[in-house]
């Protein structure tokens, strides 16, 4: 259930509704937006009377929500939720893009991806530290070694760092070198790491499950959300169907529906959905069209040579060429991708 305030309404006003609320044994998320304040009804307390509180001063209007997630549903916060990030401020006017090797394979190499994705239009550096691979014999990752390497880039480049934590007591160690947390597909409903995650009011990057609807998407985002974490931004990579042309297959449709459905920005992962380096342009130019608030694009100096997905990785030409043509579309839908080199004010 959601209570919505008058845009006049006082803080008493606001307090007292919040009150009644909690005497009933619930707990409230509050959302206060440019014009009103939105007050959330969450837990499983005694019967509450919506007809009680329309009737309390200040409020506009109680609604029942049909929806199992509330915190993460626009009924709740119908404005987009805007994320810093870097130069960046995601969900707003802004486009993210999001690049570099699918795992950090050393120092020096990715030093050096990280100054030409800076060069070629970057706002942000993805890197995995730590990495969740299907085979238990394929490389794993450098782990706390290669958060510091990471760590390092954003120290040169200036571009914050993206990159994914896979369990719940790796959480501090992650938040002490990463901008962003990634959850990745695979523990989407790794209901632990989401408790962990919100917990540390850090930003995090929610990947969709290779299997999962989008209802289930935005219920794992409600876990982090009832933290009190509100910057949660989500993520279409594909799903698993009997396509095999491609690793995956990139849902459109939940970029569109996401964006009717929930106020936090939606990015994609052209690279993971596609799985061939080949597709990926096409894919994310369609992405940024459907109205995706960013993107992840995996690029690695050699492809031939990475230790992981190197047949879904662009070259760096490659992806500079991307980004000139995402800076064109951009245009045309009244958006921009900022300039890493200046301030974000």
């Amino acid at each position: 259930m959601i209570v919505l305030m008058r845009s006049n309404a006082t803080t008493r006003q606001i307090s007292e509704v919040i009150a009644h609320i909690r005497a009933q044994g619930y707990d409230v998320h509050l959302s206060e937006g440019g014009e009103r304040t939105i007050i959330g009804i969450v837990g499983n307390g005694s019967a509450i009377h919506p007809e009680q509180l329309s009737m309390m001063d200040g409020v506009e209007d109680v609604l029942k929500t049909s929806h199992p997630y509330k915190i993460a549903s626009r009924h709740y916060h119908p404005e987009d939720s805007e994320i810093p990030l870097g130069n960046v401020v995601v969900g707003s006017q802004d486009l993210a893009i999001i690049a570099g090797p699918c795992s950090v394979e050393g120092r020096s190499p990715m030093l050096e991806i990280a100054h030409m994705l800076k060069e070629a239009g970057a706002t942000a550096l993805r890197g995995g530290a730590f990495k969740p691979r299907t085979s238990p014999y394929s490389f794993q990752g450098l782990g706390e070694e290669g958060l510091k390497i990471l760590a390092e880039a954003r120290e040169q480049t200036g571009l914050p760092i993206v990159t994914e934590v896979m369990d719940a007591a790796l959480v501090p160690m992650v938040c002490e070198y990463a901008d962003v947390l990634q959850i990745g597909a695979r523990n989407m409903q790794n209901y632990a790491l989401l408790h962990a995650v919100g917990e540390s009011q850090h930003t995090v990057l929610l990947k969709r499950g290779m299997s999962s609807t989008i209802e289930e998407l935005l219920m794992a985002a409600e876990y982090i959300l009832s933290h009190g974490n509100m910057r949660v931004m989500l993520c279409e990579r594909g799903i698993r169907t009997f396509e095999t042309e491609t690793r995956n297959t990139f849902d459109l449709n939940a970029v569109v529906a996401l964006k009717q459905l929930t106020h936090l920005p939606v990015l994609a992962d052209p690279s993971h959905a596609t799985g061939k380096w080949e597709y990926v342009e096409g894919v994310a130019l369609g992405a940024i069209a459907a109205g995706a608030d960013g993107l992840l694009i995996e690029v690695h100096q050699e492809p031939e040579k990475a230790m992981s997905d190197g047949r879904q990785s662009l070259r760096p030409d490659h992806f500079a060429a991307l980004v000139e043509r995402v800076r064109h579309l951009a245009e045309v839908l009244n958006r921009r991708v900022p300039s890493t080199t200046s301030t974000h004010v």
